[in-house]
């Protein structure tokens, strides 16, 4: 079987590239060149010997790039420079060989089975619970609801405790910077009882206006969700504050934190959030596994999400009984693997510690802010880092006159750097900017100044092979 596969040649080339997305408007057309393969299965880049040797320095990024067989190749010809993290993140050894050794050694089905493999099994994803509540100082383990990622965390609360607890003109409150997974299941919850979707805007400094959101707070908010840390902004919200007004009317809070508890110090319970959630796959760990926060009390009172094995307590012809959280919200056979390969990632980020990991991309962030400001006509979205304000190290940006998609193709084609562009799921917020993509470079602790040097450099001869057709 043939296989085409779009590819550009390893030398500058004379006529621009065809970059296109479903998720944004057309960008301009360029043709796209073409080489066969005889094999469906595409690989697109090769290990480099030379690539893979530990950059001399003293940095955390070049100490554990070791860790992370993927960063050490070649891509399209070129070094890999991967800075694409907010979308999902890079796996160290310890994860692989996690993941492997658990299909090798004690593949099993957990809870009901009374054999040693199962046991073991059981041990381990149990485990996996407990340094998932340890890591964001849960009270008890049992407030750590396993789902397939964030978004069916988001779900799960919007189908459990909205639809049981919102009524006909109860508010809840969001931003226009939200992700989808966090807006959608609330539209659908809101149609559904006649709640009433509030959003706030963005104050002058492109950041969420907590005054706003503040003055917005009334009786009638019962449920406020927003983000930690924005994928497209990178700005930082004060949690604990927003938890703090909104209990003072009865509401609960609900706080995507999935560019947070990578990243940072996460304490829910410092934070005093209702809910939290989060995805394995952005902090070194496997997909197909996430996790929902919730209160002891609120869990409890909440109905089931899916029926069927585990979350029962007994079953009979006419009716069921259900089982207490988190066994209630967790039917069916779990993701087990990724679940003990998620509490290895858990060991790995706590073995460097999350302190020094963001007081690290605190510095590299700086640096990719500064460093984009030398690129003529750009863009850069979202607060300019100061003593004052705090920035995620993400910016999402734009060049005058250059579509994202285009930018991210040519240097993907041409420099092995990987960025992402379109809307990153966010819509409502690439419209509140009077734009309808970004292009989007994202850092996590295993990146260095010298992956920010590439890009840029990247950066520069794709905007000035661009103007030259100008």
């Amino acid at each position: 079987m043939e296989v085409l596969v779009p590819k550009l040649p390893s030398f500058k080339i004379s006529s621009p590239i065809c970059c296109c997305s479903t998720n944004t408007q057309r960008s301009s057309f360029i043709g796209f060149r073409f080489r066969r393969l005889s094999s469906p299965s595409v690989c697109a880049s090769t290990v480099n010997e030379e690539v893979a040797k530990p950059a001399v320095g003293s940095s955390l990024g070049h100490s554990t790039r070791p860790d992370f067989p993927i960063l050490h190749q070649e891509v399209n010809g070129s070094k890999l420079v991967y800075l694409d993290n907010a979308a999902t993140s890079q796996k160290p050894t310890n994860v692989l060989k996690t993941l492997q050794n658990y299909y090798e050694a004690y593949n099993s089905n957990v809870h009901r089975g009374i054999h040693s493999l199962s046991a073991k099994a059981t041990d381990e994803y149990e485990l996996a619970r407990k340094k998932v509540a340890a890591f964001v100082n849960a009270s008890d383990p049992r407030e750590i609801i396993f789902t397939r990622n964030a978004t069916e965390a988001i779900n799960l609360v919007s189908y459990t405790w909205g639809l049981s607890n919102l009524k006909t003109e109860d508010e809840i409150i969001m931003t226009v910077a939200e992700h989808h997974s966090a807006i959608v299941p609330w539209q659908i919850v809101a149609q559904r009882v006649g709640a009433v979707l509030k959003y706030v805007d963005l104050n002058k400094d492109e950041t969420p206006d907590t005054d706003k959101l503040k003055e917005m707070i009334s009786r009638k908010t019962k449920l406020i969700v927003v983000h930690h840390v924005s994928n497209v902004l990178a700005s930082v919200l004060p949690i604990e504050e927003i938890a703090h007004w909104a209990h003072d009317v009865g509401a609960k809070v609900l706080v995507d934190a999935c560019q947070s508890v990578p990243h940072m110090v996460v304490d829910v319970q410092s934070l005093n959030v209702d809910f939290l959630v989060a995805s394995s796959h952005k902090m070194c760990g496997p997909t197909g596994i996430g996790f929902l926060y919730g209160k002891s009390d609120i869990l409890s009172a909440m109905p089931p999400f899916l029926g069927g094995g585990e979350m029962i307590s007994d079953v009979y012809l006419d009716h069921s009984t259900y089982a207490d959280p988190p066994s209630r919200f967790e039917a069916g056979t779990p993701a087990i693997g990724e679940t003990i390969g998620f509490g290895a990632a858990i060991d790995y980020l706590s073995g460097i510690g999350m302190q020094t990991i963001h007081d690290y991309e605190m510095e590299l962030g700086r640096y990719l802010y500064q460093s984009l400001l030398s690129v003529p006509n750009i863009r850069i979205y979202g607060p300019a880092p100061s003593d004052k304000c705090q920035r995620a190290a993400l910016c999402s940006f734009n060049v005058e006159n250059m579509h994202p998609t285009d930018l991210a193709t040519f240097l993907d084609q041409q420099h092995g750097v990987a960025i992402r562009s379109g809307h990153h799921c966010a819509q409502p917020l690439h419209r509140y900017l009077g734009v309808n993509a970004s292009a989007r470079a994202s850092l996590y602790f295993y990146n260095t100044k010298e992956d920010i040097d590439s890009f840029i450099d990247a950066l520069k001869d794709t905007v000035s092979f661009f103007n030259s057709f100008k």
